[in-house]
């Protein structure tokens, strides 16, 4: 039987574009044949994402919400992802509609062979001040924890791997999940990396690709030295 898929939509402050993206995330699963779930977490939004999710539920028995009561940044995300997804597989889809769902069709068939998949942009348009320090974030972890694979965006994974070790970080930053991917790939379990596509935002302005994020994720890096 094929693998169930848990797909959680990462959504503050995105009502305008949250109900486009989890209908075309809806269609895309529909379109697998499997058994699959979609959980929205509402990060203490305060532009009326929260009551979007809430009639979407009404609509989608497959749909799940989980409102967070303050944001708690991407860091507080995943880790309720973690805890909340329940099926086979499971990945992060932000809001924004940046990461189309056809990705999910694409990282499917990897997880036949792999415990985590990672994708990676191979070309993507930013200021120059952001990819020097995406650079530099990548070289820390690569002089830090000798990681080398790509991965940019979204992922999925193997729900049973969070059993096989705590995961420590707390920041409101990705560095969870880059323990997570860290911890994953030192244990020996295949990790692959495939390239993906990014599209444009469908409206408002990107919550992490900005300096004040990027420096705080690589202030967060140093930080894992503590746990890895």
């Amino acid at each position: 039987m094929a693998l169930a898929v848990s797909v959680i939509v990462m959504a503050y402050n995105e009502a305008s574009s949250l109900e486009f993206v989890v209908r075309e995330i809806i269609s895309t699963l529909d379109s697998t044949g499997r058994e699959y779930e979609v959980l929205i977490i509402d990060d203490g939004s305060s532009d009326g994402t929260g009551a979007v999710a809430e009639q979407l539920k009404q609509k989608f028995s497959s749909l799940k919400v989980c409102h967070h009561p303050s944001n708690l940044g991407l860091g507080g995300v995943y880790r309720t992802g973690f805890i909340q997804a329940q099926k086979d597989l499971i990945t992060f889809f932000p809001a924004d509609g940046q990461f189309p769902p056809s990705i999910i069709l694409k990282f499917l068939p990897c997880m036949d062979t792999a415990e985590l998949v990672l994708g990676f942009l191979p070309h993507r348009d930013s200021s120059l001040l952001s990819k020097l320090l995406s650079k530099a974030e990548r070289l820390l972890y690569r002089l830090l924890f000798g990681y080398k694979l790509e991965f940019q965006g979204v992922f999925m994974f193997k729900r049973e791997l969070l059993r096989e070790f705590e995961l420590k970080s707390s920041g409101r930053g990705w560095a969870v999940v880059m323990e997570f991917v860290i911890r994953t790939w030192r244990s020996g379990d295949k990790v692959i990396s495939v390239p993906i596509e990014l599209r444009p935002r469908m409206s408002g302005k990107s919550k992490v690709n900005n300096l004040p994020t990027i420096v705080a994720n690589l202030k967060q890096v140093f930080l894992l030295r503590r746990y890895l």
